[in-house]
């Protein structure tokens, strides 16, 4: 980009203004060995600065930081408390005027549930910021919630108008304790993104580092914690009301968005996950990934000041191509480094998608935005490698007992009842092999038993979900002809290989020894045992092929209804 007009007027030549306080110096230029804090951190190569660890202000107290806000989380959503009347009574008339218009004019259509998520997205705009990030939650959540809703939510991920520019150079200025002209040689007043939380703006630092400058919004933080409580009170009269949610648990599913977003306010936890991400990739060697260094000292809980880095976007395979990048590796690389993170270290990006990562010109990977971050207790990480792994080898009520230990169902849950409810010793049904009315009967069926058990989807979890959906649609993008059974195997082996010995200690399964069933993989994509490939392609044919079966079904039930109101 262009470099807009600096703040204050340059200084004359030979002079030089002195750095304001908390911004260090610039490193004298000639300086080739390795910048130091790459001994402990996936970072770039010459950073505008490095971190030491002991000297960096606002991570001395992170933990308390981060305690505080998970205690807070129960407090909003302690049931019987009244919410604010002001947002209460406006979600009520949003919401409620969807649902009315819905049941009015589109209740009996076939594109009924096109309708009330296209009704319900415009009812998020409207309701401003937390909704519009509660909507993008839903969207990532492909294959956990209705396709229709996710579509339709996916159109709110671009979609929030920035600030104006007064009100984010006082969060600055408040935050930093300075003018915007002692801070920064140039700020750019047009954001280079907007979102719900925050906005990020590129600036120059007065000592010639190039910079983004991520900046909250000024009255976001008390609008969330007001929407939350009245989205508690609200979720529970919702049940079985929307058509939309009735794969999800609207108490759940607004449980999970105040877990995710809570911490999302406070910036210094955000530049903590950098730093532990960073962590994570370099213990387990995966320098393909690189994470931008946050600022040792400009960091406050609403303003993120961290290093630039620019690269390819996503889905520009022509240029990574052109470049010489392997897109199949870097593919490959994303998805070991998720999984190494949730199971090795219980530590993971939890927000994947073509607008967090860049690729740059040599390959590597550059992620941003890590307000979103998967963080695992020890029972729950064990829990996760037991899933995994158990998944691989296609011990099913090994599955049960890692679900419920991650928190998906509640403790006293009876699993050998469930394991025979959702008859899993029985062989595996191809949803393609199905006749619409029978694949509706059985999705109804399952959720139904899934619901009855108390199931419900832990924030953790949503997130690794979310992230393999981006990888997997990814490959549609990077790698279509990849087949799918033999990545599996790959990265099975990978596994067995970097991490088997731990693997042995932590779960009793020997890798090396036990190699995967591919009998189970195959389960896992819903094809049947014959099936010797599935390439990217293979599979989004099927699902096309079930997404269509889906949609005639609910025709022809909309067609009934018509002709039963008519009768």
């Amino acid at each position: 980009m262009t470099a807009p007009e600096p703040v204050t007027e340059p200084a004359p030549p030979g002079v030089t203004d002195p750095a304001p306080p908390g911004v260090p110096e610039p490193a004298p230029p000639g300086i080739t060995e390795p910048a130091a804090d790459l001994a402990f951190g996936a970072f770039s190569d010459d950073g505008p600065w490095v971190l030491d660890l002991d000297d960096i202000p606002w991570q001395w107290d992170i933990e308390r930081i981060r305690r505080g806000t998970r205690r807070e989380v129960p407090r909003l959503l302690a049931p019987g408390r009244l919410p604010p009347l002001g947002r209460l009574t406006r979600t009520l008339v949003e919401i409620g005027g969807a649902l009315a218009g819905w049941m009015v004019f589109e209740w009996r259509r076939p594109s009924s549930r096109a309708g009330i998520s296209r009704r319900l997205r415009l009812a998020f705009e409207r309701l401003g910021s937390s909704y519009v990030k509660l909507g993008q939650i839903v969207s990532g959540g492909e294959g956990l919630f209705p396709d229709e809703l996710v579509s339709e939510f996916k159109l709110l991920r671009d979609q929030v108008p920035p600030e104006p520019f007064a009100d984010v150079r006082a969060v600055v200025e408040i935050d930093l304790g300075g003018s915007l002209e002692e801070l920064f040689e140039w700020f750019d007043d047009t954001p280079i993104a907007a979102a719900s939380i925050a906005q990020v703006h590129a600036a120059r630092l007065r000592t010639g580092e190039e910079v983004v400058v991520k900046v909250q919004r000024p009255r976001v933080a008390q609008l969330f914690r007001d929407d939350i409580a009245a989205l508690s009170w609200l979720a529970p009269r919702l049940i079985g009301r929307i058509p939309v949610t009735a794969l999800a648990n609207p108490p759940a599913l607004v449980e999970l968005f105040a877990e995710t977003v809570i911490e999302e306010l406070d910036f210094r936890l955000e530049a903590q996950n950098m730093l532990d991400i960073a962590r994570v990739l370099a213990q387990t060697g995966q320098r393909g990934i690189i994470v931008p260094r946050p600022h040792p000292t400009l960091v406050t809980r609403r303003v993120l000041v961290m290093e630039r880095l620019e690269g390819f976007a996503f889905d520009d395979v022509e240029s990574m191509h052109a470049a010489g990048i392997d897109t199949h590796a870097l593919l490959q690389a994303g998805l070991i480094a998720s999984l190494e993170g949730a199971m090795i270290y219980g530590v993971f990006h939890g927000d994947l998608h073509g607008g967090n990562l860049v690729v740059q010109p040599d390959g590597r990977t550059a992620l941003f935005d890590f307000g979103m971050t998967g963080r695992l207790s020890e029972t729950q990480r064990l829990a996760f490698l037991r899933l995994l792994m158990f998944g691989t080898t296609g011990d099913q009520r090994g599955q049960l007992v890692a679900l419920r230990d991650l928190g998906a169902f509640p403790p006293d849950v009876d699993l050998e009842a469930l394991a025979h409810d959702l008859e899993l010793d029985g062989p595996v049904k191809d949803p393609t092999q199905m006749s619409a009315d029978d694949l509706m009967a059985e999705m109804r069926d399952v959720t139904k038993k899934l619901l009855g058990y108390g199931a419900r989807v832990p924030k953790e979890l949503m997130l690794f979900v979310k992230n393999t959906m981006f990888l997997n649609s990814a490959t549609a993008i990077l790698a279509p002809d990849l087949d799918m059974l033999q990545q599996m195997m790959t990265i099975y082996a990978y596994f067995a290989q970097t991490h088997g010995d731990r693997i042995l200690r932590e779960v009793g399964i020997d890798a090396s020894q036990a190699a995967p069933d591919p009998e189970a993989m195959k389960a896992a994509f819903l094809v049947d045992s014959d099936t010797e490939t599935l390439t990217f392609r293979d599979l989004q044919a099927r699902r096309d092929d079930v997404r269509r079966k889906l949609q005639r079904q609910r025709e022809r039930q909309s067609r009934r209804r018509r002709r039963r109101g008519t009768e």
